[in-house]
């Protein structure tokens, strides 16, 4: 089958052949129906050697959703063709923290060598998939899974950081989304969807904020180097009582501090180096600074059917397999708006 690997340490993805997958017990094959592509990815492509955490080749693609095309032995409870969306933060399963489902925060997966699905072990773009065990796939039935497909990352992200932050972001709240891109665009919907705060989102693309308009935000900010002081005018001086950075770098972690409210929360999600000062003095009284990681397998299908009800709607470009490699060369030039979505078999 063709599969797009990250090969070659500082190399752009190659489309190569790889061997079918074949399930072994317990696990399961699936035929791709839709992958995500995701700045992360990209994030991982620039690690220079000796700071890549995993050993390559593999295939790319931690957001992935196809159809039940092979059981391995012991496996019950899926039916073949059966549509599926992938939960892709892996774990050992049986951690005081994957009993609970939160599999994102495993406490063993470094220890056993357990990875993500195109984040080390192999990923979703590709013509099939294997995965590890069952536990990880949720039925998308009625739903379209190329819409669907960035909802396990896109989605799943910013619904379990904004999660957190819910008791703060009651009626006459803010809420500052930092970053309209690929998760952001989707965090505005699941604010509006989730809370009554009103939502300023911020970006340097003038493309991005016209789809953060569209999804909802209540305003629209340059992301410069004077937006903490519009969001603050734009609250009456107070500032936000939740800031979400999907960003990360260091002018947006510093913008982030920067529009924080009395006792609100600032949430690095995005992964550019960035960092948020703590202690007296550096932020108003009572800011809490937390950088989360993926979420749940019970908050990916709280995010779909946040999806079913008609709640949350991501905005995706499509690419057949053999233009996936174009897919991240868009996205690594900032022009892809919304998210990447690639159809291997397609």
């Amino acid at each position: 089958m063709k599969a797009l690997q990250y090969r070659q340490v500082g190399a752009p993805p190659e489309l190569v052949e790889v061997p079918d997958p074949e399930p072994g017990p317990g696990q399961v094959v699936i035929k791709v129906t839709a992958a995500g592509v995701c700045h992360s990815d990209i994030a991982v492509m620039a690690m220079p050697a000796d700071v890549l955490p995993f050993p390559l080749p593999f295939t790319l693609g931690h957001e992935g959703a196809g159809t039940v095309a092979a059981l391995g032995s012991g496996v019950t409870g899926l039916a073949i063709g059966a549509p599926v969306a992938v939960y892709g933060p892996w774990g050992c399963g049986t951690c005081a923290k994957c009993a609970q489902g939160k599999e994102n925060y495993c406490l063993r997966a470094k220890e056993l060598g357990i990875r993500p699905p195109g984040l080390g072990a192999d990923g979703a773009i590709a013509e099939y998939m294997l995965v590890d065990d069952p536990r990880h796939l949720v039925p998308i039935t009625g739903l379209d899974p190329v819409r669907t497909v960035p909802l396990t990352d896109a989605g799943l992200t910013p619904y379990h950081a904004i999660k957190n932050s819910l008791p703060k972001l009651v009626a006459g709240s803010t809420a500052v989304v930092i970053g309209t891109g690929g998760l952001g665009h989707v965090a505005i919907q699941l604010l509006r969807a989730m809370t009554p705060a009103r939502v300023i989102a911020l970006d340097i693309s003038a493309d991005k904020l016209a789809l953060a308009e569209q999804v909802g935000a209540h305003e629209t900010v340059t992301s410069d180097a004077d937006a903490a002081a519009r969001v603050r005018e734009l609250t009456g001086g107070h500032g936000a009582e939740a800031v979400f950075d999907f960003v990360g770098a260091p002018p947006t972690t510093a913008t982030a501090g920067a529009c924080a409210a009395v006792e609100g929360d600032v949430t690095i999600v995005g992964l550019g180096g960035g960092t948020v000062p703590v202690g007296f003095g550096s932020l108003e009284y009572g800011v809490s600074v937390t950088a989360p990681y993926w979420g749940s397998r019970g908050e990916l299908i709280e995010v779909l059917d946040l999806a079913r009800a008609g709640a949350v709607d991501v905005h995706v470009e499509t690419y057949t397999l053999d233009d996936a490699p174009k897919a991240y060369e868009r996205l690594h030039a900032g022009e892809v708006v919304g998210r990447a979505v690639i159809l291997p078999n397609d």
